[in-house]
């Protein structure tokens, strides 16, 4: 995405007239379309830990298949918002659904637990009833936000969000990806050599990441 179309995304941000970022993607998505059209792809849809990751592991995301399609800051309301445009529409293989922890953190407002694993769910049961292979994802570990450290409680609702995440996929008879217990710490943060703020990964932690999903896409025949 060039530099004027992301000022111009801003400019909408801050004016609250794209509040789900549809257009964040609009001209990546078109051309996708075109090039690769009815070609095996999958798709990790997601918040800044998975934006980032294209930026910290580009290497991950060299095959054409691989797409991106994280938004920094986003919530899960957000994310279902867009859904449909940024994973239906692309008719892909596969999703890695990876959402929730911008949630717990209040950015898009007040939630709870059962709106943001109905809104998870929402985009899983999108997926599924598209016959797309899904992927959910656990929260990654959190003791606390440094942008909302009145937020209480952190570890202990991604663990119970967790949990239903798995519960929903072992029921659904779909794919679990277990980020949280490879790079959880004693006090249930996120382990210090994993990330730049307890919160965000860095290199090492997004190779976890990596690792695991290669397991996954090995299963399936497609190239990691």
């Amino acid at each position: 995405m060039d530099f004027l179309n992301q000022l111009k995304n801003a400019s909408l941000r801050e004016q609250h007239l794209d509040w789900a970022n549809l257009s964040y993607y609009w001209e990546d998505n078109e051309k996708l379309i075109e090039t690769l059209g009815e070609k095996d792809k999958v798709i990790f849809m997601g918040d800044s830990i998975t934006e980032e990751w294209g930026r910290l592991k580009p290497e991950f995301f060299q095959s054409p298949i691989f797409i991106n399609r994280g938004i920094g800051g986003q919530t899960t309301p957000q994310m279902l918002l867009r859904f449909k445009q940024d994973v239906i529409n692309l008719k892909p293989y596969a999703v890695f659904i990876l959402a929730g922890t911008n949630d717990i953190a209040g950015n898009t407002g007040p939630s709870n637990i059962d709106m943001i694993i109905n809104n998870i769910f929402s985009m899983a049961e999108l997926s599924i009833s598209y016959n797309i292979k899904t992927v959910l994802s656990s929260i990654l570990p959190a003791d606390k936000y440094p942008w909302a450290d009145h937020i209480k409680n952190v570890p202990e609702t991604i663990l119970t969000i967790n949990q239903e995440l798995k519960s929903f996929s072992e029921k659904n008879n779909i794919t679990y990806i277990d980020y949280h217990s490879l790079m959880v710490s004693k006090n249930l943060g996120l382990k210090k050599e994993y990330t730049t703020d307890g919160v965000h990964l860095n290199k090492m932690g997004y190779e976890v990441m990596c690792h695991l999903v290669r397991g996954i896409l090995k299963k399936e025949g497609l190239a990691g």
